[in-house]
């Protein structure tokens, strides 16, 4: 499974943010486990980069932006995801963005906290929780 791990996740297992760490974690795991493929947008990837240089220094954020490369797939957003992304009628942009490059490279789903900002999206959209949960199920019922 490919999912696009929104950037609220991303940054409750960067930045221990309770109580939410465990979950993002969870996911972290079951990527780097290779059970799900994880992929990041571009601009969560700035956007961590940008907020770790404030909290820890440029050294630190960029050993962390390292770390989720080395981790997570990007997905490119390019001028085809911004022109998708308009179509689609969010309220919010980034919140039309992320889905639209995720689709793009092949994704199956979105895992975020924030399932109201993706009410229009067009791949599913779980809550980490609920993707933990799915997956535990797929697992019980393949064998692994």
């Amino acid at each position: 499974m490919r999912v696009l791990v929104d950037t609220n996740v991303v940054l409750d297992g960067l930045m221990a943010r309770a109580p939410h760490l465990d979950h993002a974690l969870a996911i972290f795991a079951l990527v780097e486990a290779g059970r799900v493929r994880g992929v990041l947008g571009a601009t969560t990837v700035t956007t961590v980069f940008h907020l770790a240089v404030k909290a820890v220094g440029p050294k630190a954020a960029a050993r962390h932006v390292r770390a989720l490369l080395e981790l997570f797939d990007v997905a490119s957003i390019d001028r085809a995801v911004l022109l998708r992304a308009l179509d689609v009628g969010f309220v919010g942009f980034e919140d039309a963005v992320l889905p639209e490059a995720g689709r793009s490279t092949g994704g199956d789903a979105i895992v975020t906290r924030d399932r109201s900002g993706f009410t229009a999206a067009t791949l599913p959209v779980f809550t980490p929780d609920a993707l933990l949960a799915a997956l535990r199920g797929a697992a019980g019922t393949d064998g692994r």
